[in-house]
């Protein structure tokens, strides 16, 4: 009796540890994923608050007079003539003539940085929807300098002495003026949307970069997939089991593992160096991108394949059809969500590289907006790295607004994933 009330008594000790010990896993496990959410939320909160402004322009607000001497003076109204004007100089006669005390040369030019150089283009391009204000004075709202710009938004510590600042101390009282005056104030950036790269902050967008991408991302995706869904149905369904096809297969998986600066390594000696291919072009990224993404696409491919029940094989090849009949009309339909879920995972991998495509010269400063996936151009993720080591405080802003953006495609990428795993995935 006394040995089973001892057994008894071990055994209760030995639950109790194992309930402790469980316990404490689960707790383990809750504080990792409590400290992994919190960690996001603060690189989240931090990227947002930085890069929110990012997607406002500060405004100067102007009386500008449209001298017909200046603009036409022949009064033929013809395009040309408009184009080539000097907008730049109306810009500062109505600048100057806020402040009249304002006479010596070098506080002239600190005074006209306070209008951005792509004011002269919104301001023609008001003179060019209508002719017919030409002789009088508009009331306009332009881009506003880089001066005002940190002014306005705080990032001039104003208790600092005037060497430690950015502006001194007349521009401050100018820019006060103006202030008071209300005619500084902020608008929707559209140039951070409808522009390329640019040298000024305020006339800087990502249109160039998205345009690059989508190029880039075509490339990919015609290469990558028709490849990797096709290998994954030949190794997986085809191919004898050999040593020929287990180091195939091996050679895949370590490829999935391969950093992606090899790739881009790979693409700089051979389709740059000996095939000679435009440099900084998205048909070179795209192929760099392809290589990276196909080892990916036919692992993920193949383990749809695998999931698909051997009871569906068995099935067709009961009912009379081929192996090509049974793979391509009952295998195929059910594996293709889960073969086009690893395909958006590892599209919008490549959507976020930067590596590869730094080796290939698509870190280069383009302004114009590729119009072809042979066109000099950058991509997103390569525009942050170059914004990102600007030592302009507005790139700081332009940086996390593009971030933010390009969060947006891959969260959206990711949640197509996920939908389309969740609609047509099918259990047994």
């Amino acid at each position: 009796m006394n040995n089973n009330q001892q057994t008894i008594e071990r055994v209760k000790a030995g639950l109790q540890r194992r309930r402790a010990s469980e316990k404490r896993f689960r707790l383990y496990g809750q504080v990792s994923i409590m400290t992994g959410l919190l960690a996001l939320l603060i690189l989240l909160v931090s990227i947002v608050s930085a890069g929110y402004g990012g997607f406002f322009q500060t405004m100067l607000v102007l009386d500008v007079r449209l001298d017909a001497e200046v603009i036409d003076p022949a009064g033929q109204r013809e395009r040309d003539v408009l184009l080539q004007a000097d907008y730049g100089l109306l810009l500062k006669q109505s600048l100057y003539g806020m402040f009249p005390e304002v006479t010596d040369r070098q506080e002239k030019r600190q005074l006209s940085a306070f209008i951005s150089s792509g004011a002269t283009q919104s301001l023609r391009d008001v003179v060019l929807e209508d002719p017919g204000l030409v002789g009088q004075t508009v009331h306009i709202e332009v881009e506003a300098g880089s001066a005002v710009d940190a002014v306005y938004r705080g990032d001039v510590d104003r208790n600092a002495t005037q060497s430690d600042r950015s502006v001194n101390d007349r521009q401050l009282q100018w820019i006060d003026h103006l202030l008071d005056e209300k005619r500084v104030l902020q608008r929707f950036n559209r140039h951070f949307f409808t522009s390329g790269d640019s040298r000024n902050p305020e006339q800087a967008g990502i249109l160039g970069a998205m345009a690059g991408s989508f190029f880039t991302i075509v490339v990919t995706v015609f290469l990558a997939l028709p490849v990797g869904i096709a290998a994954a149905i030949y190794l997986e369904e085809f191919s004898p089991h050999n040593r020929w096809t287990d180091f195939i297969e091996v050679n895949i998986n370590n490829l999935a593992a391969v950093p992606s600066i090899v790739y881009g390594l790979l693409g700089l000696a051979v389709f740059i160096n000996f095939f000679e291919m435009p440099r900084s072009s998205p048909m070179v990224g795209g192929l760099v991108l392809a290589l990276m993404t196909l080892p990916v696409v036919i692992i993920a491919s193949r383990s749809a394949l695998k999931s698909v029940p051997p009871s569906i094989r068995e099935a067709a090849f009961g009912i009379g059809a081929s192996k090509v009949q049974m793979v391509f009309h009952h295998v195929m339909p059910l594996a293709m969500p889960g073969m086009m879920t690893g395909a958006i995972i590892g599209l919008a991998r490549a959507l976020g590289e930067s590596a590869p495509l730094l080796m290939i010269g698509m870190v280069a400063f383009i302004v114009d907006v590729p119009g072809s996936a042979m066109d000099p151009s950058t991509v997103l993720p390569v525009q942050i790295y170059l914004w990102a080591d600007s030592p302009e405080r507005g790139f700081v802003r332009l940086t996390s607004a593009a971030i933010l953006v390009l969060l947006g495609f891959l969260i959206c990428m990711n949640g197509m994933a996920v939908y389309l795993r969740k609609r047509f995935e099918k259990r047994w």
